[in-house]
């Protein structure tokens, strides 16, 4: 349906632009003035008492729309990409008719000093001069008197928030638990395995004698580790003399990370200490932990405040959206194609 919808629309309008390039010649320049702007800012919705236009639509669009053509996407791939977008803007730009109507009906006023003080923080924020401030919005179209609208605009959407939502939440001791009993890999401690390996890499065509000779060769390797040789200075041996056993470090890994073999070999060993020879997928190999990491537990107490903020986060972006159905759910949106 919407990949019809959006073929039918782009032949119509290559139909309108035909049109009025045929035409061009026999009509009035005012005439053909006119029809231009009819056709740019046409309605293509209704809320409540207010409308949006064609040309409201595509000003809000356009920076998507140059963004998308520098990935290269094949042209299909590109059309259905600009329709979803634009799908998603034509709504962001309902749900902000809304909001703004919402902020009328209450009132809701935004002073000079408060958007002179938004604006100053952001300065602030990027170490920039006004001067710096003002050449780079101009790299980007856009006047300070524009800027200060937009500033305004979103102060005035953070108030009705404020007022509408962020007032009216309230995270408990029992909601503050629960989130941290749920989420044990974040405060529950860590233990990680810093593992070298000394490996013979097995071909999948080799035959028993093959295999044999490999792993003699690792059992002479683990008798050395046995004497006492160090584990990282028979990898930098084994890679001198360009031996067929190679050695590796690893890197940190959790347990979970791991193979279930290794998990298995990994965790009961301690720092220091080596495995046997394994006969693994890889090859046979000598796993060595030369440390363990831990970080240790966070109680409760400790994380409670942090917590309570990204619940603060989760609640407020639910409750908007339930809040925003419920104003769409009573207001009068009409979509015009």
């Amino acid at each position: 349906m919407i990949h019809t919808f959006a073929i039918e629309n782009k032949k119509f309008a290559w139909a309108v632009m035909l049109s009025i390039s045929v035409f061009c010649i026999l009509m009035p320049h005012g005439l053909l003035h006119a029809q231009e702007l009819a056709l740019v800012d046409r309605i293509v919705a209704v809320v409540n008492n207010d409308v949006i236009t064609l040309y409201d639509l595509n000003r809000a669009l356009r920076p998507f729309e140059e963004n998308i053509k520098t990935l290269n996407y094949p042209p299909e791939k590109e059309r259905q990409t600009l329709f979803q977008v634009r799908q998603d803007i034509l709504n962001h730009l309902i749900n902000s008719k809304l909001a703004d109507q919402e902020i009328t009906r209450y009132r809701i006023t935004v002073s000079k000093d408060e958007i002179d003080n938004v604006i100053e923080r952001f300065k602030e924020s990027r170490s920039i001069t006004d001067e710096q401030f003002r050449e780079g919005l101009g790299q980007q179209g856009m006047t300070i008197e524009e800027y200060r609208t937009e500033v305004k605009e979103q102060i005035l959407r953070s108030k009705l928030v404020n007022r509408e939502v962020k007032a009216k939440i309230v995270i408990t001791d029992e909601d503050i638990k629960a989130y941290y009993e749920r989420n044990p890999e974040k405060y529950a401690g860590d233990k990680k395995y810093h593992l070298w390996n000394i490996f013979v890499r097995l071909s999948d065509g080799g035959d028993s004698s093959d295999k044999s000779a490999a792993e003699s060769s690792m059992r002479a390797i683990l008798s050395k580790l046995k004497e006492g040789y160090p584990f990282e200075n028979l990898v930098n041996d084994l890679a001198d003399f360009s031996s067929e056993a190679q050695g590796s470090d690893l890197g940190l890994f959790r347990l979970e990370e791991l193979s279930n073999q290794l998990q298995k070999v990994v965790e009961n060993m301690k720092t220091g200490d080596f495995s046997d020879v394994l006969n693994t997928d890889f090859g046979y190999q000598i796993i060595y932990v030369q440390k363990i990491v831990e970080t240790p537990a966070k109680p409760i107490e400790a994380v409670e405040s942090e917590i309570q903020e990204v619940l603060y986060n989760e609640f407020v972006d639910d409750k908007y959206d339930e809040w925003l159905g419920e104003l769409r759910k009573r207001s009068h949106i009409k979509v015009i194609n």
